[in-house]
Formats: C-alpha cells, sequence, structure tokens
C-alpha cells in the first residue's frame, strides 16, 4: 500500500508544501544565477525515469559554457562558477526537482536519475534501480553520495527498491538534512563533481 498509494500522495504534497515554503530561495538563487552565467539559470536534462522513460529533469545551471579554441567544452571544475559552487554545497540546486515531484516524474526518495548512456552499462542487478521513481535523494546519498564508487552506489540503489518503506524513507529524509548542513560527500576528492560511470568503476 505505501510503495503504490501512500508514498505517491505523501511525495506530491510534501513537494508542493516544500517548494511554496521554498520559493523566495528559489527565485533568490534564479537571480543570482543568470547573473553568473549572463543567460538562462536553468536547464533541462533527459533522464531515464521508472522503467527507464526518458523525462527532462530540472536543474538550476551552475557551470557556464565555456569552450577552448576546439569548441569543447572546458572541464568542469574550470566551467563551475562561485555562484555556482556554493548552490552546489548546499544543495540548493536540487529545489527545482520538487517541480519533477509534483509532475509525477520522479519522487522525494528513490535512486538519482543518471544519464541515459549509462543505461547499456548497467548489469542486470543494477538495472532494478529503474524499477520505482528516481528521487531527489536517496540511500546511496546518505551513504556517500559522491565521494563512494560506482559500484557501492549502484548496490546501495538496488538495495532501496528491495526494501523500500516509510520508515526507511523518513531515515533517508533526516539523514539527507544533515547531509546538506555539513555538505558532506558533495564531490569526489580532487574532483569538481564525479566521474562518468564506465560500467566497471
Amino acid at each position: 500500500m505505501y510503495k503504490k498509494i501512500t508514498k505517491p500522495i505523501l511525495d506530491f504534497t510534501v513537494a508542493l508544501a516544500a517548494f511554496i515554503f521554498l520559493l523566495p530561495v528559489f527565485l533568490f538563487v534564479v537571480l543570482f544565477l543568470a547573473l553568473a552565467n549572463k543567460g538562462n539559470p536553468f536547464f533541462l536534462q533527459p533522464r531515464p525515469g521508472k522503467h527507464g522513460r526518458i523525462f527532462k529533469i530540472i536543474k538550476f545551471r551552475t557551470m557556464t559554457q565555456e569552450r577552448d579554441a576546439d569548441g569543447q567544452l572546458l572541464p568542469d571544475e574550470d566551467r563551475l562558477t562561485v555562484v555556482g559552487r556554493l548552490v552546489r554545497k548546499t544543495s540548493l540546486d536540487e529545489i527545482p526537482q520538487l517541480l519533477n515531484v509534483i509532475a509525477g516524474q520522479m519522487s522525494l526518495v528513490g535512486p538519482r536519475p543518471l544519464l541515459p548512456q549509462y543505461l547499456e552499462l548497467y548489469n542486470d542487478y543494477q538495472k532494478q534501480r529503474h524499477l520505482v521513481k528516481p528521487g531527489i535523494t536517496g540511500w546511496a546519498q546518505v551513504n556517500g553520495r559522491n565521494a563512494i564508487t560506482w559500484k557501492r552506489k549502484l548496490d546501495l540503489d538496488v538495495w532501496y527498491v528491495k526494501n523500500q518503506s516509510l520508515s526507511l524513507d523518513m531515515k533517508i529524509i533526516w539523514r539527507t538534512l544533515f547531509k546538506v548542513v555539513s555538505s558532506e560527500g558533495v564531490s569526489q576528492e580532487n574532483m569538481a563533481t564525479a566521474e562518468p560511470f564506465n560500467g566497471n568503476n
């Protein structure tokens, strides 16, 4: 009952209330990112949702589109603005995803929606992470986030799918708040974000 009825209702209700409450912060971040990026503070990115169906996740644009002499994007750490780094460190970049939850494309808690090109790299066990809606936060995020290996992260995602419950979701949300305050595990050591998944790491 929780997975099919209670969780979707809680997702919509809590996400709507949270977005209304955070609206002043949302508008403040929009303004500063628009100035820092000299343009649109948002970008939409295709991500696989439940059963691998592609949807467009709403994100704050924390990096510029600066390119080198050959037209290639500069490394993440070179494109991450001061404002963008602060937004990521404080996890304010997750606020727009509340709109994805309200639209029914995501859940508050679930495996993070990763890049579409990773779909063909998952083994059969790892593919089980797509049996549920992706989440703004998840079991992997409160157990290391970007500071753990991909294998560990995907194992934690599948564990969540097999063990999801109201008590577990509440535990994850509580621990997420602690992680946000401490800015723990935002990136891998010596990297601005995290290394790409290649099926072996």
